[in-house]
């Protein structure tokens, strides 16, 4: 029988860019759902955070910063950061996060990872990472699992 199972991980980031390894509660979230076969979706459903798939090695993710903050740097002229001419999806606690936007374009929202024998069919040095690319906050992550 076929059945789906989710699982909402909340998280509180400290700054950008991050990256927040979240393999474990991705297991668990596995592990909680005994599907022994299927599908596994990790989503993110924020347009200033994402979900990647990488190795988990400390200068490696120095390097990804690094080149985050190179393609998009926080202090290039962004028109969206333009709040004297911006007059869309503007709230009252807006911030100058055009940076965070345009880094997104490079990185996926979600990542699905099939789901082999109950485990995560990730390869040898893969772990799952929600990526902040803003400020400061929480942040929703939902793990999606389907099959039998």
């Amino acid at each position: 029988m076929t059945s789906t199972t989710v699982t909402r991980l909340r998280i509180e980031t400290d700054g950008a860019p991050e990256f927040y390894d979240i393999t474990e509660n991705v297991r668990w979230a596995l592990a909680d759902s005994r599907v022994r076969d299927g599908l596994l979706c990790v989503y993110c459903a924020h347009t200033t955070a994402a979900i990647v798939i990488n190795e988990h090695e400390p200068l490696l993710i120095d390097d990804m910063k690094r080149f985050l903050r190179n393609i998009a740097p926080e202090d290039a002229y962004y028109a969206h950061n333009d709040f004297a001419v911006r007059t869309v999806n503007m709230t009252p606690d807006e911030v100058a996060n055009g940076h965070s936007h345009c880094a997104h374009l490079l990185l996926p929202s979600s990542e699905t990872i099939p789901v082999i024998d109950g485990e995560l069919a990730l390869g040898t040095w893969q772990s799952v990472f929600m990526v902040e690319l803003d400020h400061p906050r929480t942040r929703e992550v939902i793990i999606s699992v389907y099959g039998s």
